[in-house]
């Protein structure tokens, strides 16, 4: 081929790729479209339920939901209505302690039968938590079980397969959006409120609270890595369910949490005699006394952690900051 045809052949590629992202971006912009005109007084129930949760929005979805769901409840935050991502995987084994009394949970899912969200269900049922469902199937389980459920549905995917999550999902955000929207119109936000949770601005940074505020500096949790997983059952117990693994420094080695052991006793029998070295997460998220709080809540949510230890700048602890502390003290 010559290099006047390869050029050509190029221009032509890029135009039908150019063509193919068009039809792309329409197919998408027209489930939208679809979505809205067909929204109906259960959108307004559902405002009406986030308006008067008394506690915290709790967020799920799996896979590319799961990526959605975390999306939104970040947006919910930012507007002033505290919100929470939890992987169903991860509530049903230990982190279930993040659901509250009064709070309530959007979930998210193009099927409606997703088991590990179908298995969170039951145990946010158990809790008395109210369930608004954003999903593609209005006869599915999902929506069955939920007190409140919004059709996503779309005809098809982008995808060329009708497989990869495209338009379901940018569906399931546009839907989120609206909801927060409307929230925080419903609950009279304004601007002097979207600066206080944002600390990029200037009122935002004299209003935010710091770590050290917050933190935790008496009796802290603290194992040494040749401690065994009975020691940490104990301190799990007393000391609200994290504790740190510091070498004899007070260096911050890793962490040890109440999900950690009760993943390892359903794999191992024996487990009180392990060393918490071999059960501890190595590289874990820290913060520093001086951060913002509202810095380390964002964190903590988007990493499913309930407490942090707090370092100082050479890595020794100083503290523990816990999630609950944080948004009791209006950080987030």
């Amino acid at each position: 081929m010559t290099p006047r045809a390869e050029a050509r052949r190029a221009a032509d590629l890029r135009d039908v790729a150019t063509r193919r992202g068009r039809e792309v971006l329409e197919q998408e912009a027209q489930a939208v479209a679809a979505l809205a005109r067909r929204l109906d007084r259960r959108f307004g129930e559902a405002v009406d339920l986030l308006a008067g949760c008394a506690g915290r929005i709790i967020v799920s979805g799996v896979g590319k939901s799961g990526v959605i769901a975390r999306k939104i409840a970040g947006t919910l935050t930012s507007t002033g209505s505290p919100a929470s991502f939890l992987h169903p995987v991860d509530g049903v084994h230990g982190d279930l302690g993040i659901v509250g009394r009064g709070d309530v949970a959007i979930l998210l899912s193009k099927s409606g039968e997703t088991s590990e969200l179908l298995g969170l269900v039951e145990h946010l049922k158990r809790l008395g938590t109210p369930i608004i469902a954003i999903l593609g199937r209005p006869d599915s389980a999902l929506a069955r079980q939920a007190d409140i459920a919004l059709d996503a549905a779309v005809e098809a995917e982008a995808c060329p397969f009708d497989l990869a999550p495209t338009t379901s999902t940018t569906v399931q955000l546009a839907l989120g959006d609206a909801l927060a929207v409307a929230l925080l119109e419903a609950k009279g936000f304004k601007a002097e409120d979207f600066a206080r949770l944002h600390p990029g601005g200037a009122l935002g940074r004299r209003l935010l609270l710091r770590v050290r505020d917050v933190m935790v500096t008496d009796r802290l949790p603290v194992l040494d890595p040749g401690s065994t997983m009975r020691a940490a059952v104990v301190m799990l117990a007393e000391r609200r369910g994290t504790a740190a693994v510091a070498d004899g420094a007070g260096r911050v080695l890793g962490v040890v949490t109440a999900g950690d052991l009760t993943r390892l006793m359903e794999r191992r029998e024996d487990f009180l005699g392990i060393a918490v070295s071999e059960v501890m997460t190595k590289a874990p998220k820290l913060a520093q006394a001086d951060e913002l709080a509202g810095a380390v809540v964002y964190r903590m949510e988007q990493h499913g952690i309930m407490a942090m230890p707090v370092v100082d700048e050479g890595g020794t602890l100083v503290g523990m900051v816990h999630l609950h502390d944080l948004l009791r003290a209006g950080a987030a």
